[in-house]
């Protein structure tokens, strides 16, 4: 399951965040930081996956 996690956190970071921990302050901070930079929101959604 966090190998399909991985690639929707390549191609949409936020959902992928969403599917670890819903709704929370990883996933605002998630759209944060895609909305700055897509690369920053894909880094940070893989650091959530694999951290929790």
């Amino acid at each position: 399951m966090d190998i399909l996690r991985i690639l929707l956190a390549i191609l949409i970071p936020p959902l992928g965040v969403f599917l670890q921990v819903g709704i929370g302050v990883q996933f605002w901070i998630n759209i944060l930081l895609t909305l700055l930079g897509y690369i920053p929101g894909i880094i940070h959604a893989i650091y959530v996956i694999l951290k929790y």
